[in-house]
C-alpha cells in the first residue's frame, strides 16, 4: 500500500477543484483540462501524490 502524504484541507481542494474542471469540460467551456480533473479526483480520493512522494513533501500529518 502507498503511503498517505494529503492532507484533510489539501484532499479537499483537490476534490473541489477536480470536480469543478470536470463540470467545465463537460460545458465545452474549457476542453483539456479534464485530465488535470481526473488526475486530482484520483490522488485527491486515494490520499497518495505521486509528485509529492518525488519531491519528499507531505501534507498529511504524521
Amino acid at each position: 500500500m502507498m503511503p498517505l502524504n494529503i492532507g484533510g484541507l489539501d484532499r479537499i481542494i483537490r476534490v473541489v477543484v477536480s470536480i469543478i474542471l470536470i463540470a467545465l469540460t463537460a460545458l465545452q467551456i474549457i476542453s483539456p483540462w479534464v485530465w488535470l480533473g481526473i488526475i486530482l479526483v484520483i490522488t485527491g480520493t486515494s490520499r497518495h501524490c505521486p509528485a509529492y512522494s518525488l519531491f519528499g513533501v507531505g501534507t498529511c500529518k504524521k
